[in-house]
């Protein structure tokens, strides 16, 4: 089943789980840390359900649905892609580590650390961390990762609205494993 972003808004939440229990699903989940623009959040919903990705972790300082922004910009990709809520991403990193014993997870983030993602070797399952549109991924978060991935930037901006960020990355990572 696909629909329209007129059909999700309107589709009656439980035929659309429904719908969604037979998704092929990609060992891919997002880790979204401290995000407190709504309208983000909604839109990696969109982008979690594109990649037909595990989960969502929705942690620390994030609103949650049925935040009205977060249906709005979801389009209501909200009602199908599963989604949690943990007070911080290491409390979801460490889940997804204790579930998935050989996980791979890439913060995507402007660190001295940070490897072009398009260097980078990725593995399956795989969780992409992106932090808050201001300060980006907690510094503590990044000592909990296996790597970080950094996009190239270019102007006098030193980063991408998180969306953007998370969608280069993960599109590349699964594009990989196809």
């Amino acid at each position: 089943m696909k629909l329209n972003a007129q059909e999700l808004r309107t589709a009656h939440e439980d035929d659309v789980v429904e719908a969604a229990k037979n998704l092929k699903r990609n060992p891919i989940y997002l880790i979204l840390e401290n995000i407190y623009d709504t309208y983000n959040i909604g839109g990696l919903f969109r982008l979690a359900d594109g990649l037909a990705a595990e989960k969502i972790y929705i942690c620390g300082k994030s609103e949650i649905p049925p935040n009205h922004k977060i249906k709005k910009a979801s389009i209501g990709t909200y009602k199908v892609v599963p989604w949690e809520y943990k007070n911080t991403a290491e409390e979801a990193i460490e889940e997804l580590r204790t579930l998935q014993p050989k996980i791979q997870i890439i913060a995507v983030e402007q660190d001295h650390t940070a490897v072009p993602y398009t260097s980078m070797e990725y593995q399956f399952p795989v969780a992409i961390l992106v932090g808050n549109e201001t300060y980006g991924v907690l510094p503590e978060t990044l000592k909990l990762v296996d790597k970080i991935a950094e996009i190239p930037m270019w102007g006098i901006n030193k980063s991408l609205n998180v969306i953007v960020s998370a969608a280069i990355v993960s599109y590349h990572i699964a594009e990989k494993f196809e």
